[in-house]
Parts: structure tokens; C-alpha cells; sequence
């Protein structure tokens, strides 16, 4: 099992935006393609993405920086993995890289039978460890308290889909 993935990319012509920076849009799908790459050496399945949230773009990246994105699984639930997505970019021609996004997605590991499956446990090794993790939990409750707004303020139904977890349960 790998805990971390690094993916680069270069900012091309194509990914920018009417600013002159690269789209969002296209780091999104970045952010995507390295939280994937993560959860499938982890958990060894095929994932899908279930939540990306609080995605915070710090700097503008500028067509021709190097892109890396650096995920790491930061907790597990029964199905399911938490992993960090750092986002750096710079000037391909030399080594100084700068932090310029971040945010945490959640994916859930599928059998053959596209339906939800175990994943190997990540037990915390460090102090730092039980920090990501601890910020993990923590942005479960939020998102708990966001969905359970959304629904009071919306007047929407609660989810009808069979496999989705009780309020405070682990996936």
C-alpha cells in the first residue's frame, strides 16, 4: 500500500482563464486525477470520487509552471479515504516551487460489482499523523453540519440512497 502520490503537470496555453492565470477548472481536475491516483495505490481498487471540499487557491499558477500535486490518505473509514491534495507550481527551470492551493477529497474504493468495498486501515504513526487525521474528523462534522443546513434552509429530503452512511458514521 502507497500512502502518498506526486503527479505534475505543465500549465498550458489551453488551461488559461480570462485573467491570464490558469482555470480553476483545470486544476479541479488535477486535484481529481492525484486524489485518485492516491486512494487506487491505497485501497488497490478502482475509486470514485464522493466530496472534494474547501478547495483554497492560495496563488495564481501562470501558464508554463510545472504543476505537482502531492496527496496523501490522512484517514480511513470502512470504504472510504480522506487524502490531503497540496498543490505547488512553479518555474520548471529551476527547483523553488510555491504552495498556491490545497483542499481534502474523500473516495470511496468499488468491487467488480461497483459497489463500495473494504480498504486496508491507515492507523496513524506519528503526532503529525494524528493531526491530519484529527483535521480529517473534524472535516467530516463540518460537512455534516453543512449538509444538515443545506436540507433545514432548502427544505429538502435526507438522501434515499441505501448505502449512504448514518449521521456520524464512518464510510
Amino acid at each position: 500500500m502507497q500512502r502518498q502520490s506526486v503527479l505534475r503537470f505543465l500549465a498550458e496555453p489551453g488551461h488559461v482563464n480570462f485573467g491570464g492565470n490558469v482555470h480553476g477548472g483545470a486544476v479541479m481536475k488535477w486535484v481529481d486525477q492525484a486524489g485518485y491516483t492516491c486512494a487506487a495505490a491505497w485501497s488497490g481498487s478502482y475509486c470514485v470520487t464522493v466530496y472534494v471540499g474547501g478547495i483554497h487557491f492560495i496563488h495564481p499558477i501562470r501558464v508554463g509552471n510545472v504543476v505537482e500535486l502531492q496527496s496523501e490518505v490522512i484517514r480511513t473509514g470502512t470504504s472510504s479515504m480522506h487524502i490531503m491534495i497540496d498543490i505547488h507550481a512553479g518555474d520548471p527551470k529551476g527547483a523553488e516551487r510555491r504552495r498556491c492551493g490545497h483542499c481534502v477529497a474523500v473516495f470511496v474504493a468499488l468491487g467488480a460489482d461497483g459497489r463500495p468495498r473494504p480498504v486496508p486501515k491507515w492507523v496513524p504513526a506519528s503526532e503529525h499523523d494524528r493531526a491530519l487525521e484529527g483535521y480529517a474528523e473534524r472535516l467530516v462534522e463540518l460537512r455534516k453540519a453543512m449538509e444538515d443546513e443545506m436540507h433545514r434552509s432548502l427544505h429538502l429530503e435526507p438522501d434515499p440512497t441505501p448505502d449512504a452512511p448514518a449521521p456520524g458514521q464512518k464510510r
